[in-house]
């Protein structure tokens, strides 16, 4: 098993997006690479602690890449809005890829450069790429969010739409129990 970490705006979206995929084993929301250790949520959320609202993925290399973890990434968030998704805002929703080794580092860096010289988006992407310092884990309430509280206003138009456009362009590699 591996893992990945990244940042795309509200980790409640992130992890609904990678949690269903074949060879995702295990998506933990949490903080990562900011400034003081083992972070609340509202520290986090008043935006003074420097962390970034991410999702860490434990996968098998074996049945899904880091290329396509990537790919899944790029495809379901706006990587050229800094501190921002919709109508999240502040540094700690930033888009970025927080690698684990050198390898991880080069394919993140190769595809927004690919994206970028295609000029995929209007603007250029400002998703960050660095190395990943820390990770904690979030709240006990904040993991699994989506599948345990789609009904939630939030979940049903912020969140919804995000796995819906999982299911209709990765459907391919989803766990067949989902699809």
């Amino acid at each position: 098993m591996e893992l990945a970490t990244f940042g795309a705006g509200c980790f409640w979206c992130v992890e609904a997006v990678f949690q269903d995929l074949q060879g995702v084993q295990k998506v933990v929301s949490g903080y990562s690479n900011g400034r003081i250790a083992s972070p609340t949520y509202r520290e986090v959320c008043s935006g003074l602690t420097g962390h970034a609202e991410v999702i860490q993925i434990t996968y098998d290399p074996k049945v899904i890449s880091y290329a396509e973890l990537l790919e899944v990434f790029w495809k379901t968030h706006d990587p050229t809005t800094l501190n921002r998704q919709g109508n999240d805002t502040g540094t700690q929703y930033r888009s970025g890829v927080y690698y684990h080794n050198d390898e991880q580092r080069r394919l993140a860096e190769e595809y927004k450069q690919k994206l970028n010289d295609a000029q995929a988006f209007d603007k250029p992407i400002v998703t960050e790429i660095e190395p990943l310092k820390s990770f904690y884990p979030a709240e006990n309430y904040h993991q699994n969010y989506y599948k345990q509280n789609g009904h939630e206003p939030y979940c049903q138009f912020v969140v919804r739409p995000k796995v819906q456009k999982v299911q209709a362009v990765f459907g391919d590699k989803l766990k067949k129990a989902t699809v």
